[in-house]
């Protein structure tokens, strides 16, 4: 029987054509496996937020964004915080006892609301219907809010009202607190926003 001799041409076009279809499928692959991982805009959106607080003054407040949600970062002044248990008989919630998992971390479940007195975090989003409240510090009569106001947050849309403790007040169409999210502080002038595994 006699051996058969290989045809150089046809064996360099089944090499060429099995390169070919390699890199093919490997080009293939690559952008399917890669739509497994979350994009960076996806982690970002869920990813924790660190902000420095230390050129914050008494009585100021900074947003920084986590998940999409405007975070505030309010530093009371030593008045704003002695006149908070004050407010409780005018508040709905002034221990922060409903929906506590959702709401408020263990850790924030005090009078102030925060783990370090002086600074409050919370959610800037009514629990009403999703508006933003703006900031009224400023005490005393103003319009839509009470002659004695205390200072703290009205929301524009219904007139709901929050303590400087993001707490709301009684009778007002928002149903409960301003969430706190979790949190945790890296040094004296940084805290962490999203993550509270040492706190």
């Amino acid at each position: 029987m006699a051996e058969s001799v290989a045809d150089p041409a046809r064996r360099n076009w089944v090499i060429a054509t099995c390169g070919v279809g390699a890199v093919g499928g490997v080009a293939t692959a690559v952008p399917f496996v890669a739509s497994f991982t979350p994009s960076e805009r996806a982690k970002a959106a869920g990813a924790p937020v660190e902000a420095d607080v230390s050129t914050l003054k008494p009585g100021e407040m900074m947003t920084v964004e986590w998940r999409g949600k405007p975070v505030w970062i309010v530093r009371r002044t030593p008045e704003q915080l002695a006149a908070l248990p004050k407010l409780d008989g005018e508040l709905a919630d002034p221990k922060s006892q409903r929906k506590p998992d959702e709401l408020t971390p263990p850790y924030a479940r005090n009078e102030h609301r925060s783990i370090k007195p002086e600074y409050l975090i919370t959610v800037g989003i009514c629990s009403h219907l999703g508006c933003s409240p703006s900031d009224k510090f400023q005490t005393g009569a103003q319009p839509s809010l009470p002659d004695d106001w205390a200072g703290g947050f009205l929301c524009p849309c219904h007139g709901s009202t929050f303590d400087l403790a993001g707490r709301v007040y009684k009778n007002k169409p928002a149903p409960d607190n301003l969430e706190v999210p979790p949190h945790m502080y890296l040094s004296d002038t940084r805290v962490l926003i999203g993550e509270d595994k040492k706190a």
